[in-house]
């Protein structure tokens, strides 16, 4: 199993409150991985990313996604074993280009719950 799809099986197990489908992004290139979904709060979309070091890699049509679409979308690290310990980090999509040049700032770091929480209370305006 690649490691994107066991960060996947991760996510779906810690994260029970949330209705989540995994996209096929290879048919619209730049759309996040996943769709979640909770009658409290609607639908928002969730990239799901393993990072090698402090900078992680997008393409262009991913950046465009996360620049125009920042309401309700974000970034879900998770920091490869052989760079650092493992860890699991959210982020707003607003913090695309921070997170290329290795300065972006989590807002929830190695706690389920949180990242749960952030997720399903997120404000639409956000």
């Amino acid at each position: 199993m690649k490691k994107e799809s066991k960060f996947w099986q991760l996510v779906k197990k810690n994260t029970p409150k949330i209705e989540w489908t995994r996209l096929e992004s290879w048919s619209s290139y730049g759309v996040p991985d996943l769709l979640g979904y909770h009658d409290s709060c609607g639908f928002f979309m969730c990239e799901l990313k393993i990072a090698h070091g402090k900078k992680i890699s997008f393409s262009p049509h991913q950046i465009l996604f996360h620049t125009t679409h920042t309401n309700r979308n974000f970034i879900l690290v998770q920091q490869a074993a052989k760079a650092s310990p493992p860890s699991v980090k959210l982020y707003p999509s607003s913090a695309i280009h921070d997170l290329q040049l290795g300065v972006a700032r989590c807002l929830a770091l190695d706690d389920w719950e949180h990242i749960e929480r952030l997720l399903l209370d997120a404000p639409l305006d956000a």
